[in-house]
C-alpha cells in the first residue's frame, strides 16, 4: 500500500510538474486568453481601446508619418442642443468633424488613465475597419488584380473548396449575403464572434476558423445577413490574389497616401493574418482623413487613391435588406431615411465615420459605449450625425 500510495504521489506531483511547464510556456497566450476575458469590462475598456497591441499580436504597418497630413483649423462649431449629453452617454472618447477638408470640431472627450496626448492615441477600429478593405477591394478590381465581382471566392482561395463559402462569389461576401451561418452575439460567450477573439488570443488561425465552417442557412446571394466572417473571406481572397498580406497592401494603396499622424497597426493571428474584420488601429484624426477621402469622391488632397465610380457603386445600398432594416452596400452602412451621399463605416462600441457627401462632412467617432446594442442607440447616434452635418449647411 505504501509503494502505491508513493508512486500515485508522484504521479501527482508529475502533473503538477507538467501543468507548470505549460503554464510557464504558454504565459503570453493565457495572459491575452485573460485579456480577451476583460476587454470590455467597464474599468478597463477606455484604456484597453487604446493599447490593443500590447494584448494581441499585430503587424505595423510600414506608413511615413514624416510628412503628416494635419487637416486645417476651420472656425470651431456650435454643436446642436444635446451633444454634451449625448457624448456622456454614449461614451465618446474621440470626435473629429470636417467639412470639406477643414476641421470644425475636434476633442476627445473621455480618456484613459495617463493618456497624456489623446490625439495621437491609435484606437481600435473595429468594424470600421470593413470599410477600408471595400476601398482596397476597389482598387484590385479596378487595376484588374480582381477583375470580376462575380466570381467565386473559391477562384482565389481554393481552401474554401467543400465548406459553407463553396458557390459564394465576391460580390455575396462584399454584401454580407453568403449564407453562412455565423453567431454575431457579442454577448454570448459561445458565439462565433467571440470564438474568433480567442483565436486571436492564442494565436491560432482565423483561416482556419473559416475552413472550418460547413453550414448555411440560405443560398449564397439571396439573403443578407450580418456576419463578419465574410469580411475575413474578402481578405483571403485578397491574399489568393495578390500573393501580399492585407497590412502592406492597405498601407501602400490607401493609407500611405493619406499622410497618417501615427503608425497604424493592424491585430493577427498567430500565424501574421491580418484581422480585417475589425483589427486596424488609427488615430481618430486619421479615420477622418480617410473618411474626407471617401466623401471627396476617392481623391486625397490631389492624390487619386480609388475611383468615384467605386465609391458610389460601394456605397449605395445594394444588398438585399429589407425596409425596415439600414442599407447595406460593398461593406458599408446606409441608414434608413438617408439621401444620396449618406452613409457609414460603423463597429461595436461606438466606432463610427459618418459621411454626408453633399455637405461635405465627414464625422468621425471613436467610442467605448457598453451600451451599444441598447434599443435605439444606433438611431440616436445617427440622429447626432445628421444634426451635426445640418447645422454646417
Amino acid at each position: 500500500m505504501k509503494i502505491f500510495l508513493k508512486w500515485v504521489l508522484r504521479g501527482i506531483l508529475l502533473c503538477v510538474a507538467l501543468i507548470a511547464i505549460v503554464v510557464v510556456l504558454q504565459r503570453e497566450k493565457l495572459g491575452n486568453l485573460m485579456a480577451v476575458n476583460s476587454l470590455f469590462s467597464e474599468d478597463r475598456i477606455v484604456e484597453n481601446f487604446t493599447q490593443m497591441d500590447t494584448m494581441f499580436e499585430a503587424a505595423v504597418m510600414t506608413t511615413d508619418t514624416s510628412a503628416p497630413n494635419e487637416l486645417a483649423l476651420g472656425v470651431r462649431m456650435d454643436m446642436p442642443a444635446g451633444f454634451s449629453t449625448w457624448v456622456n452617454d454614449r461614451a465618446v472618447t474621440g470626435i473629429v468633424v470636417l467639412q470639406n477638408g477643414v476641421i470644425r470640431y475636434e476633442d476627445y472627450p473621455l480618456t484613459a488613465e495617463g493618456e497624456d496626448d489623446p490625439a495621437s492615441s491609435r484606437r481600435i477600429s473595429w468594424s470600421v475597419a470593413k470599410s477600408f478593405l471595400s476601398i482596397l477591394t476597389g482598387i484590385l478590381h479596378e487595376d484588374g488584380t480582381i477583375p470580376d465581382l462575380d466570381a467565386l471566392v473559391t477562384q482565389y482561395e481554393p481552401s474554401l473548396s467543400n465548406t459553407a463559402y463553396d458557390g459564394a462569389t465576391i460580390r455575396d461576401v462584399l454584401q454580407m449575403s453568403s449564407g453562412v451561418e455565423f453567431d454575431e452575439d457579442y454577448l454570448d460567450f459561445w458565439s462565433d464572434i467571440n470564438k474568433m477573439g480567442r483565436i486571436l488570443a492564442l494565436g491560432q488561425s482565423m483561416d482556419g476558423f473559416a475552413e472550418g465552417l460547413d453550414t448555411t442557412f440560405a443560398p449564397a446571394g439571396q439573403q443578407w445577413q450580418y456576419v463578419s466572417i465574410d469580411t475575413h473571406i474578402i481578405g483571403m481572397v485578397i491574399r489568393g490574389a495578390t500573393g501580399r498580406s492585407i497590412p502592406d497592401l492597405l498601407s501602400e494603396k490607401v493609407i500611405a497616401p493619406l499622410r497618417p499622424t501615427s503608425t497604424p497597426y493592424y491585430l493577427t493571428d498567430g500565424y501574421g493574418v491580418a484581422f480585417v474584420l475589425g483589427g486596424l488601429n488609427l488615430t481618430t484624426h486619421d479615420y477622418a482623413l480617410f473618411g474626407h477621402m471617401v466623401a471627396n469622391g476617392g481623391i486625397s488632397f490631389g492624390t487619386r487613391i480609388v475611383s468615384e465610380e467605386w465609391i458610389i457603386e460601394s456605397t449605395t445600398p445594394s444588398a438585399n435588406t429589407t425596409p425596415d432594416q439600414y442599407g447595406y452596400g460593398y461593406q458599408w452602412w446606409v441608414p434608413i431615411g438617408a439621401t444620396e451621399g449618406q452613409f457609414m463605416a460603423r463597429g461595436i462600441y461606438g466606432q463610427y465615420i459618418y459621411i454626408d457627401r453633399p455637405r461635405g462632412v465627414v464625422i468621425a467617432v471613436n467610442g467605448a459605449d457598453r451600451e451599444f446594442r441598447n434599443e435605439g442607440v444606433a438611431d440616436s447616434n445617427v440622429d447626432m450625425f445628421r444634426q451635426i452635418a445640418e447645422s454646417l449647411d
